[in-house]
């Protein structure tokens, strides 16, 4: 992954040859999409794939894997199109989240899962905040038996790097609290987590509408993981398309590099040579 800028300016290789590559695979788009709160499934892959998102993450508590004659969400996601990531949400405890990605591997390709999770190990049930201490004994065994583990955390840098450290895929800061829309409450800790980190680096939750979702890759993050932002708008379709756009806006913005911030102004044009002027 890389972290300098440099690519050819005569190109588009913002979006051709700058993948985003998790577990040793590439992928074009920056942009992660849930599954959940939306009116029924139709309206989820609509959406899904307006945002041209390429990885959905779906929580395995909420998807019925049991009963082969029930419809079922995944029913509506082809495997062939979309990565799916199966998530654990609602997991409070170290020990279920472990539990919960055994059941996914179990589960395996016959409902498009693969051996990548997103690991969520909650521990304030009113902010949905992540247990870190959990989350980070859930990921060493996780990691340890083959997972490629995407944890969801705090931005907190020196856990992130514990993450990273243990064989983590990712680490995925969150910018506020789930649901919230808050956009990007701490970016300067996401700049230092990006800055240190040798792995994507994914902003998850709290993004509330495209800026939010720009600005997390102007950062220099490598994606931005989204539900409610999109499902919660009053047009989800229009949200959709605008969070697709915004992502990789950010991310061009990121390569092409920013000019320095100024105190006072810096004229467009010279001022030498202006007739009138000596």
């Amino acid at each position: 992954m890389a972290r300098a800028r440099g690519l050819d300016p005569e190109t588009s290789a913002a979006t051709t040859d700058d993948p985003l590559v998790l577990g040793g695979r590439a992928f074009h788009s920056r942009l992660i999409v849930g599954t959940g709160k939306y009116k029924d499934f139709a309206e989820t892959r609509r959406c899904i794939e307006a945002s041209g998102a390429e990885i959905v993450t779906v929580a395995v508590r909420r998807v019925n894997i049991t009963d082969p004659g029930k419809e079922n969400l995944l029913d509506h996601l082809d495997p062939k199109r979309f990565v799916i990531l199966p998530n654990t949400a609602g997991c409070y405890t170290a020990a279920e989240a472990i539990r919960v990605c055994r059941l996914t591997r179990e589960a395996g390709a016959d409902l498009g899962f693969g051996t990548m999770v997103k690991l969520e190990v909650i521990g304030d049930e009113r902010t949905l905040f992540p247990d870190v201490a959990a989350t980070l004994m859930a990921a060493e065994v996780l990691v340890k038996e083959g997972f490629t583990v995407l944890p969801y955390v705090t931005d907190d840098p020196v856990a992130c790097r514990r993450l990273e450290d243990m064989g983590c895929a990712a680490v995925m800061p969150l910018a506020a609290p789930i649901g919230s829309g808050l956009g990007i409450r701490n970016p300067y800790n996401i700049r230092i987590i990006v800055e240190q980190s040798k792995v994507p680096v994914i902003v998850d939750a709290g993004v509330g509408v495209a800026s939010d979702a720009a600005e997390a890759l102007e950062l220099g993050c490598d994606a931005v993981l989204m539900n409610t932002a999109i499902a919660g708008a009053d047009n989800p379709l229009l949200m959709a398309e605008a969070m697709r756009l915004a992502v990789d806006a950010g991310r061009k913005a990121y390569l092409a590099g920013r000019i320095e911030r100024k105190l006072h102004a810096a004229a467009s044009s010279p001022l030498t040579g202006i007739v009138g002027r000596g």
